[in-house]
């Protein structure tokens, strides 16, 4: 994951200090303590399937003196399954997370649900004809565009996020 680099992509968000985000299979962290730092008066909420990911993520956040974020074990690929209240959040981010499950569409539709109007679901994943990562799984940018569309979000912008991964910016109505 080294070849990602979560500051750059946050960088080419808007955010605001009191934002409240979540990130979708968020491992160890990387994304949400970056952006909890830069989310000082909101909140980030990891969110994964395995407790050992969330353990290790709870370790690194207070090696790095990060309090504003809180892991809840979730199943994404549910609605409902992230446990968090419809129109409640900021921002979601999905990183490296569509490549893995089955049901695509099921786990956008659950970022939709719990993010606000004019809220913001960034979908970062593996280029399709990436030479590293994952064979098996991979959706193109353009296929989460459709899926996205007849999900009545918005596309936004594309987001720089190096040669292996894409990475979509899209708005709740």
């Amino acid at each position: 994951m080294d070849f990602i680099n979560p500051e750059k992509i946050l960088d080419q968000l808007e955010l605001r200090e009191d934002m409240t985000a979540c990130e979708f299979g968020c491992g160890s962290g990387i994304f949400s303590i970056a952006l909890a730092k830069r989310l000082k008066k909101g909140r980030v909420y990891g969110l994964d399937i395995l407790e050992e990911k969330l353990s290790a993520f709870k370790s690194r956040a207070q090696l790095e003196g990060v309090s504003n974020v809180e892991t809840i074990l979730a199943d994404i690929e549910k609605i409902g399954g992230s446990k968090l209240g419809d129109n409640s959040l900021d921002l979601v981010l999905i990183p490296n997370v569509l490549f893995e499950n089955e049901d695509k569409r099921v786990i956008i539709e659950e970022a939709k649900r719990i993010t606000r109007p004019r809220g913001e679901i960034l979908i970062l994943d593996w280029k399709k004809k990436s030479p590293l990562g994952p064979k098996k799984g991979r959706i193109s940018a353009e296929e989460v565009k459709t899926i996205a569309s007849s999900l009545n979000l918005t596309f936004k912008k594309e987001i720089e996020a190096g040669e292996y991964h894409y990475c979509l910016l899209f708005t709740k109505p």
